[in-house]
């Protein structure tokens, strides 16, 4: 690999380096949440049009070289893809080795947290937006809770910690439990993190009015424990604000992506199941590493199509302007 690649770094225009790489290694999943997909699901990547593991672990390698610094594997469910535990230790043997991370719904991960950690996986987050069985049923139109449950058990019993849950806060469906939420990931020992819910549905209905936004959420879970602001200085490049729970150790987090976007502080870009790099989940346009790959492309010259695309990132994502359009692509087929 030339000089030239090895010194490159994935700069925008705005003074912003991306050093965290969100993958995703299928847009397949097996649950049918309602803010982000129809109850039939939608049509799946076909097997040629994803990235092959080959391709994939090559273009990590790249991404790395870049100056990413962790890796996140996401989907759809990234537990759908069988060879995950081989994706997971290929990743692991780069130079420098990336921090590795994972966004699953839990289902299946009883089975793989173990041969997952033993690969080189490093921690975990468990999308769960509620635990009451009839609201996870409705939310998504799957009766799977205990799954997600048992797989929570056992990514904490084989060391993937700090465990993570992601939440999506829904008016008139879950948003009356979020207190219930953070005493069962309090007593376990989960570190709780609430996300606003985005315009990133497949049906592209989201309606602002529906969205939970994080001073709601505040007030909500105030009304049953104390809730302390960390600095801002301890957050850095983090989404989350976090908060001491009754004083700490515990905290709780709340990810503001619509209401207090955290756009200037981003480091993140995106690599989706089918090869196309985004420097933003809500890009209108990303750019295709696949196919100049099929076509032998180099090293150099597809890091210099992932540069490429990172300097045209945009200042913000706009949500709430007068011109904001969602992107075509729905979060299962951009990854989280």
């Amino acid at each position: 690999m030339s000089a030239a690649l090895s010194t490159a770094r994935l700069a925008d225009r705005h003074g912003r380096v991306a050093r965290d790489l969100r993958v995703s290694v299928t847009d397949r999943c097996n649950l049918r949440c309602r803010y982000c997909m129809p109850a039939e699901g939608l049509p799946w990547l076909a097997k040629p049009e994803m990235l092959t593991d080959d391709e994939l672990v090559r273009l990590v390698g790249i991404f790395v070289t870049l100056g990413v610094q962790q890796v996140r594997l996401t989907g759809g469910e990234p537990l759908l893809r069988r060879s995950l535990p081989d994706l997971v230790a290929r990743i692991a043997g780069l130079e420098p080795r990336p921090r590795i991370a994972m966004t699953t719904n839990g289902i299946g991960l009883d089975r793989l947290a173990g041969p997952l950690a033993e690969a080189g996986l490093d921690r975990v987050n468990v999308s769960l937006d509620t635990v009451d069985p009839v609201e996870f049923a409705d939310l998504t139109r799957r009766d799977r809770l205990h799954d997600v449950e048992a797989g929570l058990a056992a990514a904490r019993a084989v060391g993937l910690t700090p465990v993570k849950v992601n939440a999506v806060a829904m008016r008139g469906i879950n948003d009356h439990s979020v207190a219930d939420l953070l005493a069962w990931c309090l007593e376990r020992g989960y570190e709780l993190r609430f996300i606003e819910q985005m315009p990133l549905d497949a049906q592209h209905g989201w309606d602002a009015s529906s969205m939970v936004s994080a001073d709601e959420l505040r007030e909500r879970l105030s009304e049953r424990f104390t809730i302390t602001p960390l600095p801002a200085a301890d957050r850095g490049s983090a989404p989350a604000e976090r908060f001491l729970v009754d004083g700490g150790p515990a905290t709780v987090g709340i990810i503001a992506s619509v209401t207090a976007p955290f756009c200037g502080a981003c480091d993140r870009t995106r690599l989706t199941a089918d090869g196309q790099v985004r420097n933003c989940l809500f890009s209108q346009r990303e750019t295709d590493l696949r196919g100049p790959m099929r076509d032998g492309a180099s090293d150099d010259e597809l890091a210099d199509l992932i540069t490429g695309e990172m300097w045209r990132k945009a200042r913000g994502h706009g949500i709430g302007s007068e011109d904001f359009v969602q992107p075509l692509r729905p979060m299962s087929a951009i990854g989280g």
